[in-house]
């Protein structure tokens, strides 16, 4: 198997990748919470804990985020085929994850805390993110199922010292 991740990335991915449907599963809370308080109805307790979930988890995961690039670029992975066109649109689209994810993070953040004001854009973030995770998962099952090639292995088994034999 070529390239790889370390077993640190794997971890981060595999966090993320679990934390994220829980924001497209607390989200809706946000509104009710705050439309319930604009009605001068107090909000069901149950939402109010979504939303506090839905803020954290958001700043949790654009925490992670960070640090997976940090890493990334500390720890960069072997490309797979390089310089070719499907290499390219899967660069560009692993680039584009980090940038939305981690913006996504940061207007949660000031929408909760500084200025409500940005979030539509920070809705409008989320329905690009879930396009961009539908186009990763197609690609993964792509990969597996199609190509038969071992890219989805990297982000499965982590990367393996390279002996003085294999150098």
């Amino acid at each position: 198997m070529k390239g790889g991740y370390s077993l640190v990335q794997i971890g981060l991915h595999w966090l993320v990748a679990l934390l994220v449907p829980v924001q497209y599963l607390t989200g809706g809370s946000i509104e009710r919470t705050h439309h319930a308080v604009h009605m001068g109805v107090t909000p069901s307790y149950w939402d109010v804990v979504q939303h506090h979930l839905h803020n954290y988890a958001g700043m949790a995961i654009g925490l992670l985020m960070a640090v997976r690039l940090i890493l990334r670029i500390l720890q960069p992975t072997e490309a797979i085929i390089p310089g070719t066109w499907t290499g390219r649109v899967a660069t560009a689209l692993h680039h584009a994850f980090y940038a939305a994810i981690i913006a996504q993070a940061c207007m949660g953040f000031v929408a909760s805390y500084f200025w409500f004001g940005i979030a539509p854009y920070h809705v409008a973030g989320s329905r690009i993110i879930l396009a961009m995770v539908a186009l990763h998962v197609a690609a993964a099952a792509w990969h597996t199922l199609v190509a038969r090639d071992e890219t989805v292995d990297r982000m499965v088994f982590p990367r393996r010292k390279r002996s003085a034999q294999e150098l």
